[in-house]
């Protein structure tokens, strides 16, 4: 009697312990947010200019549109810390682009005064309802700048250059499916393209802001080149 009240005592301390762990697992991969459900744009909004973009076959695809500024796709929300990875197509090298990230959208017309890289002093006015802030950038395999970190409109110049790492310069693929991770933990940026290290950047200039897919200027080319997004998630670290 004795033996089997042990043995039954430790089977459900197995079981305990298994539904636990499943538990946990399940838990971790419940923290990932699906930022786009396949079928619809609901939780964004375009701003900057009137690039298009719809839905087809799960992605989002981004459309060129002559005279167009930089135009942007945003979420609703903000977020400050977490790890964001989504997968990415060039469907024209011709076309660059990027994501925005821990970005602001201009409720009002603004003015930036900063230092450039060159160690200039200079001036930015940016208008209503323009996006401004981090991007990670998505260029084509020739420039081999993929990866790197941009400040969109704010400071305006590339905050770290990957273009002659040897390996992250050679991450991105024209014409197929990129995945791409981006980490924000507090003043700590980093990047990965198909798992290859990017950028690895300080800087704390925007602790919050929302995610945008950017369609960027083609000036009075009418081509209508496009991008493609797809599985866009992230995981908040708050």
């Amino acid at each position: 009697m004795y033996k089997f009240k042990t043995s039954t005592l430790i089977l459900l301390l197995f079981i305990m312990s298994v539904g636990i762990e499943s538990g946990y697992s399940k838990k971790s991969d419940d923290q990932w947010i699906d930022l786009f459900d396949k079928e619809t744009l609901s939780g964004w909004s375009v701003h900057s200019g009137y690039g298009k973009y719809h839905v087809e076959d799960g992605t989002i695809v981004g459309t060129a549109v002559k005279g167009s500024p930089n135009t942007f796709l945003c979420t609703d929300k903000e977020y400050c810390n977490f790890i964001l990875e989504f997968e990415v197509k060039l469907e024209d090298p011709e076309l660059n682009s990027g994501v925005q990230f821990r970005s602001k959208i201009a409720n009002e017309e603004k003015t930036f005064w900063f230092r450039d890289n060159q160690g200039q002093n200079n001036k930015l006015v940016i208008p209503k309802d323009r996006v401004y802030g981090y991007q990670a950038e998505i260029a084509t395999e020739k420039r081999g700048s993929s990866g790197g970190i941009y400040d969109e409109a704010r400071r305006a110049f590339m905050l770290q250059d990957v273009s002659d790492d040897p390996k992250a310069s050679k991450a991105f693929k024209d014409k197929q499916w990129n995945t791409y991770r981006i980490e924000c933990i507090g003043s700590s940026i980093k990047t990965f393209i198909n798992d290859i290290p990017c950028a690895d950047l300080q800087d704390s200039m925007t602790q919050c802001g929302v995610i945008g897919l950017q369609v960027h200027d083609v000036g009075d080319d009418p081509t209508p080149y496009q991008v493609r997004w797809r599985n866009i998630r992230i995981k908040p670290m708050d």
